[in-house]
């Protein structure tokens, strides 16, 4: 039997009545659990104005109690504090040999995860906040029913950065086995995610809540082209702080990460998705719903989660676990595990890790770095062996470490610990030094950089973008404690980074045109640029997906320029899928100064499939103009 819609005058009393209540709830109560006066409160709401407008009342008025435990003073007077630091410390730096920190500006999502996408749009997720102090747990680790929740958000760079440029990509409403039965956006907070050859970024596991924060089975695929989320079959076992790679096959092995019955207990089981019965999607408009994982033969009973995979040019997968003993080779063919040697260095926790570039040829070695704050060292395993390599200035967790289109490595980020940032955990004071950025040259050496202007240490992110800046954010702890206005939708922060290569002066080069469609392994191919004549060398770059420090997907290759004729280079893809997984990449063209020019996309594949320029497409949608976005599902705005 349906029921009768109030008149409008009863649903205004209603409301009125409902906001009224509002007021008189306290700080606890607001930060209630699930199933006190605060959910009934929540119910009572969302039936007169919708669940949406009811969890934005709800945002404010726990934004509210927490103005009052961290007043919005302190946070005005910290970021002022740290701006002005900032600009001392940098006075002395010198943008052609250091480069800068150009922006700051509000986010609507803290960046736990954040993705770059074949698009140009950038994928932010997260967890919904459930305290605005500072010195206080601001996420919904172990909570349970509603306020255990995700949420997520693109950024479109070209809209500029301000709120405009910003939009909600909720994820899909799930109920969880909590026994609440409270639907709720999904709670896929550390996840493991990768991308697919097809451009779309695969999620696993989640935060199925209570336990000390306890494993999901969630699998979720977020298709970049029509900016959807879609919902696979659920893995075997929960996972909360897996790690996800994709290897040359372009199928995913999932590890670790904490199972459903809570923190403490890291499952062994490895699974790999889509399961091998099922077609890998490979083009655009191959949308991967309610598929399967399949449980690999092999386990990988890592004592730790998020442990670093890397699939390098031998085919294999290595996993490279926090404990110095427990560093796994696996054959994705065979499904297999053996053992590599012991890492140099003792245990290591959140640290960054980076597959270093190899010329021509896809990554053969590994530099592990950060995770110890007492250790600066950077260990490099190549050929099977453990080498210890030049040290950073200090050591450091938390850190985020990318490759750069012109093969230098960039450290961003850091902290003396998980919470602290050297005076104590859950205190957002931080020394200076945790703000500085490291630069390796191409020779091994590191130097200091300029700093940045928020701390940021646990859950901080960066990645390159196709312009070569560089974009930092996460640590949601420190974003709450600066923020300029902690009642408003903006509750995270962006940062960017220009590179010296943009402080060079002169032209950048130019890159016009690329072919659409898939490009084949060990083929050559033509690209268009109006400065062909001053290109010195063509560079892959895989897009960044992180988050905690774990960066599967990163990769730098270079690209044989066999002929220059007028506006024309020609230039050979590389040897194998071994080298270069199947997917997207940021195809950069550099000069004599290692200038690097604005990214185009082209896609890697086994078989060649033709298709439009991406320059030449009128329209939006997919990006080789086949198929079209769902019913209801949003365009994007811009094409790659």
């Amino acid at each position: 039997m349906s029921r009768r819609a109030p008149r409008p005058a009863a649903l205004s009393a209603a409301l009125a009545a409902a906001l009224a209540a509002s007021a008189f709830l306290t700080a606890p109560a607001a930060r209630a659990h699930e199933g006190g006066a605060d959910h009934g409160h929540a119910d009572a709401e969302a039936a007169f104005i919708g669940a949406d407008h009811a969890r934005a009342h709800a945002e404010r008025r726990s934004a509210a109690a927490g103005a009052a435990d961290y007043p919005q003073a302190t946070r005005t007077a910290s970021l002022a504090a740290l701006t002005k630091s900032q600009a001392a410390a940098n006075q002395a730096v010198v943008p052609a040999r250091d480069g800068r920190f150009a922006q700051f500006f509000p986010s609507p999502d803290f960046g736990v995860h954040l993705a770059q996408l074949p698009t140009g749009k950038v994928l932010l997720f997260s967890f919904e906040r459930v305290e605005v102090n500072p010195t206080k747990e601001t996420g919904p680790t172990d909570r349970i029913g509603r306020t255990n929740a995700g949420r997520a958000f693109l950024w479109d760079p070209a809209r500029g950065t301000g709120a405009q440029a910003f939009k909600e990509v909720r994820p899909p409403t799930v109920l969880m086995p909590d026994g609440t039965h409270v639907p709720r956006p999904a709670p896929f907070f550390c996840a493991g995610h990768a991308f697919l050859p097809n451009g779309m970024l695969a999620v696993f596991g989640g935060n199925a809540g209570g336990k000390g924060g306890s494993g999901a089975k969630l699998s979720f695929v977020f298709d970049p082209w029509t900016e959807t989320w879609f919902r696979n079959r659920d893995m075997s076992v929960g996972r909360w702080y897996p790690s996800v790679v994709t290897g040359a096959d372009g199928r995913q092995t999932i590890v670790s990460g904490q199972s459903e019955r809570g923190t403490g207990t890291p499952t062994p089981v490895v699974e790999r998705f889509p399961a091998k019965g099922l077609p890998v999607p490979w083009r655009p408009y191959d949308i991967p719903a309610g598929m399967a994982v399949e449980r690999f033969r092999a386990d990988a009973p890592f004592r730790n989660d998020y442990p670093h995979l890397f699939s390098l040019r031998d085919g294999m997968i290595y996993g490279l676990g926090r404990d110095a003993d427990q560093q796994w080779l696996f054959d994705p063919v065979r499904e297999t595990r053996a053992d590599l040697p012991r890492r140099p260095a003792d245990f290591r926790g959140y640290g960054s890790a980076v597959p270093l570039p190899a010329g021509l040829r896809g990554p053969d070695s590994v530099l592990v770095l950060g995770g110890d704050p007492h250790d600066p060292n950077t260990y490099r395993l190549a050929g099977g062996r453990w080498s210890t390599e030049e040290p950073r200035a200090f050591g450091r967790t938390q850190d985020d470490t990318l490759i750069l289109p012109d093969a230098t490595l960039l450290t961003v980020n850091g902290a003396l610990s998980t919470r602290d940032y050297g005076h104590g955990p859950f205190n957002p004071d931080a020394d200076l030094k945790y703000r500085r950025t490291e630069l390796r040259d191409a020779r091994g050496h590191w130097r200091l950089g300029p700093a940045q202007r928020l701390p940021r240490g646990y859950h901080s992110n960066a990645l390159v973008m196709p312009d070569g800046r560089v974009m930092v954010t996460g640590d949601e702890l420190q974003q709450i404690a600066n923020d300029p206005d902690i009642r408003d939708a903006m509750d995270g922060s962006i940062e960017i980074y220009e590179p010296p290569y943009l402080h060079q002066g002169g032209t950048r080069p130019a890159l016009d045109r690329v072919p659409g469609g898939e490009l084949a392994y060990a083929t050559p191919f033509e690209v268009r640029s109006a400065t062909a004549s001053a290109v010195r060398r063509a560079v892959l770059l895989a897009p960044t997906t992180v988050t905690h420090a774990v960066n599967t997907s990163q990769r730098h290759l270079e690209l044989a320029v066999t002929a220059v004729r007028g506006d024309a280079l020609t230039l050979r893809t590389p040897p194998g899928a071994a080298d270069a997984p199947p997917g997207y990449y940021m195809l950069f063209l550099l000069d004599g100064r290692g200038v690097p020019s604005t990214a185009k996309w082209v896609k890697l594949g086994h078989r060649q499939t033709g298709g439009v320029r991406p320059s030449d497409r009128p329209g939006r949608g997919r990006p080789d103009g086949c198929g079209q976005p769902l019913p209801g599902a949003t365009r994007p705005r811009t094409a790659p």
